[in-house]
């Protein structure tokens, strides 16, 4: 029997994910329709993720499908917006099967299901290349209260979601490093690698408390420096308050030379925020309600630059300082 085209791909694996979205149209056309309410603002965002530079070509197709998902929802979450539907334009290499297309889309609905989020339109073609999805994420936010790079003051503390590092070491164990941890530490990391979590709460509770925010793809370091940029400040790390799981402890405590991982290893998909000290005791409360730790590693400081400092207040090195995808 033929493989299915493009068309029967799409009617049999993918429009099912619009989800009776009237917008959607059934993902027969080539337009979907957003209505949004008075007062409310679109937020737009969009990721491209190729095999080979983004994931492994070997990983999971549901999982490649998942993170595709959650690294664009990341996006949303640091600008407290609330998802509406997702574009995806997916190029499979010629040859690749209807089983490996299939198990992608089966993945690729399990997360929308989870994040309660349609498919509205894309684009489907097979390509002579290594496969590629781009996904573009549509949310919504009232009409000025999106959180933003530049909105960082003089003095603000420097806030980060969850913990750090374990994507970066994740990838350190696909690729057969790591040895020494256990095999429940080592699926731990793997897994934050995989499949990041967007912080879509804790990004619509920050609206009215936090300065600014962006979430944490290319590496704490690298993106500290983006709010910095933009805010027209300089910020100060301590190394000694960065939030560390306990598989990723264990592995700086074989290997103290990994803290750069944590520093600049990227894909942890976290948020990053600044606040005022005042609002400390918010964050507390908002860390308990969720059940998400929120740790305040640094302030925002007058000049430019990123600086890491030990508990002494001493200057520490670092070798990674985020991904540069150019």
């Amino acid at each position: 029997m033929a493989e299915p085209g493009e068309f029967e791909l799409i009617a049999r694996l993918f429009a099912p994910l619009a989800k009776g979205q009237p917008g959607a149209l059934g993902l027969t056309d080539d337009v979907a329709l957003i209505d949004l309410p008075p007062g409310r603002s679109l937020a737009i965002t969009t990721d491209a993720l190729v095999a080979g530079v983004h994931f492994r070509p070997e990983d999971p197709p549901d999982r490649i499908a998942q993170k595709a998902v959650r690294v664009n929802l990341s996006d949303l979450a640091a600008k407290g917006a609330r998802p509406i539907g997702l574009l995806q334009a997916v190029a499979f290499p010629i040859g690749i099967g209807f089983a490996w297309i299939e198990a992608y889309a089966k993945g690729l609905g399990q997360d929308l299901d989870r994040f309660n989020v349609p498919l509205i339109g894309g684009d489907t073609v097979v390509t002579p290349g290594p496969f590629t999805v781009t996904i573009t994420a549509l949310g919504e936010i009232e009409t000025g209260r999106a959180l933003l790079r530049s909105g960082a003051r003089k003095g603000d503390r420097i806030w980060v979601s969850g913990t750090l590092g374990d994507a970066a070491l994740g990838l350190m164990v696909l690729k057969g490093g790591l040895a020494q941890l256990d095999a429940e530490s080592k699926a731990h990391l793997v897994a934050r690698y995989q499949l990041p979590t967007p912080r879509l709460e804790l990004g619509r509770a920050l609206r009215g408390l936090a300065n600014a925010a962006m979430d944490i793809s290319d590496g704490l370091v690298g993106d500290l420096a983006h709010i910095g940029a933009t805010s027209r400040l300089g910020a100060v790390i301590e190394q000694d308050s960065l939030p560390l799981s306990p598989a990723s402890r264990a592995a700086l405590s074989a290997d103290r030379r990994l803290i750069d991982q944590v520093l600049g290893g990227g894909d942890d998909y976290e948020l990053l925020f600044t606040a005022d000290p005042d609002a400390d005791p918010a964050f507390k409360a908002l860390s308990g309600r969720l059940g998400l730790p929120l740790t305040a590693i640094g302030r925002m400081v007058e000049g430019e630059g990123v600086r890491v400092v030990d508990a002494a207040g001493d200057p520490v090195a670092v070798t990674m300082t985020g991904y540069r995808h150019l």
